[in-house]
């Protein structure tokens, strides 16, 4: 979440901020709440202080005229229900505070333009778009070439589901394996954490509470403690240094985890969502980074490179684009997509999104370091990027690499791992 203080000093610079992804007089009506709220606490906390000290002297005094006096005194007026009221309305105000507080987005960094989709900026592009013929679309491939089964899928999970068989379900544990090797050379340390998570994991990386529909939460009549599963990787790395304090000589710490991601967003049915384009259950590859601030810029540029050296090595055309404000996740300050050609679809799909949320996540989660002789600690930066979803690289490799003669050449760095130079279609 936002900095209180930060609000308090510079309510236009912050509305300001806030104003390039929300409506100005939704971002007016909440920092309005925020600041008369957080006045009321405080002349509440001073209320409430000035209560006690009243009744700590009127205690002192009636002990010392009891002790004083010789004959029986009355006891003093019992002022304690007034302090209990004032204190119960300190919780209910501190309650809608953080409520507030929490619903806010992140503040988009100053070189993030307004607006949505229309104003994200194509920063650059590698490679060339491939010169097909008459070709065909990778869910046509992915099913007669016998790489992914949609139908047992279906039957299984229900719609947004499939199945990986054959050379299809080597070529995708063969990225995975490839993107893994990439991230423990480049001194990456990985990790595989649970799936399941507690609440309070969705409510430090910023999914809870706007975003808790789009997860799977989970009824477990065992624990009084709710779950979900992890919609990312992201959520689980953050949330496992929850109220932990970092020296500054432990950052960056850099860390990836691979994982399914769960999410209950709706499956495509536009023909440039089909496949494995987008569903429910999908397997990714996640970098993530805790720094100092003065180490995030850095931190993004060398996630940025990381995201994109992996698509040059499997030699995909894509392009690197600059997110706007209103097309930026509401917990980050900054994001970068790299994006893969699809030629059915004559556009592009993110396969890979870097983004730098300041100490945003930092904040809600607790997650400090302390600096060498320093009193007070700091929060710190966080940093997070898809390293990478692998639903969206089987289709533009299908597609890209489509032959004349109908196969599908395999990217060379997967030809050992996946047992095989090219796909084709089986025989009858």
């Amino acid at each position: 979440m936002l900095d209180l203080d930060l609000i308090r000093r510079e309510r236009e610079a912050v509305a300001a901020s806030l104003s390039k992804r929300l409506d100005s007089s939704e971002v007016d009506r909440s920092l309005s709440a925020i600041v008369d709220l957080d006045a009321r606490r405080r002349e509440l906390l001073q209320r409430i202080e000035e209560e006690r000290r009243k009744r700590k002297e009127a205690s002192r005094a009636y002990a010392k005229a009891k002790r004083e006096s010789s004959e029986p005194l009355p006891p003093p007026p019992d002022t304690k229900a007034a302090l209990l009221a004032l204190e119960s309305e300190l919780e209910n105000v501190g309650a809608e505070l953080r409520q507030e507080m929490a619903a806010l987005p992140n503040m988009p960094a100053d070189d993030v333009v307004p607006g949505g989709k229309e104003n994200n900026e194509v920063l650059r592009e590698w490679g060339e778009k491939p010169a097909l013929g008459d070709f065909l679309d990778h869910t046509t491939v992915a099913k007669e070439y016998g790489l992914v089964d949609f139908d047992r899928g279906t039957k299984l999970g229900g719609s947004g589901y499939w199945m990986y068989t054959g050379y299809g379900a080597r070529l995708e544990w063969a990225l995975l394996n490839w993107f893994i090797d990439q991230h423990n050379a480049a001194g990456y340390t990985f990790v595989l954490p649970p799936h399941m998570l507690l609440e309070s994991a969705g409510f430090a990386a910023g999914q809870f509470p706007k975003f808790s529909d789009d997860v799977y939460h989970i009824a477990n009549p065992n624990s009084d403690r709710p779950q979900f599963l992890l919609p990312t990787s992201e959520t689980a790395i953050l949330g496992a240094h929850q109220d932990e304090i970092f020296t500054e000589a432990e950052l960056p710490r850099r860390v990836f985890a691979y994982t399914p991601c769960y999410r209950r967003e709706k499956a495509g049915t536009h023909s440039d969502e089909r496949g494995t384009v987008r569903g429910h259950q999908f397997n990714k590859v996640e970098l993530f980074q805790f720094t100092t601030p003065d180490g995030a810029a850095e931190a993004f540029e060398s996630m940025v490179d990381a995201a994109e050296s992996l698509v040059r090595g499997l030699g995909l055309h894509y392009r690197t684009s600059k997110l706007a404000a209103g097309d930026t996740s509401a917990t980050m300050r900054r994001t970068f997509d790299i994006e893969v050609w699809m030629p059915h679809a004559k556009g592009y799909k993110e396969v890979s999104s870097v983004s730098w949320a300041g100490d945003y996540q930092a904040r809600r989660a607790n997650i400090r370091f302390r600096a060498p002789q320093a009193k007070q600690t700091q929060f710190v930066h966080t940093l997070n990027g898809s390293a990478l979803a692998t639903s969206r690289l089987l289709p533009a490799i299908l597609e890209q690499f489509q032959q004349e003669d109908g196969s599908v050449l395999v990217p060379e760095v997967l030809r050992d791992r996946v047992g095989t130079d090219r796909l084709v279609r089986p025989a009858r």
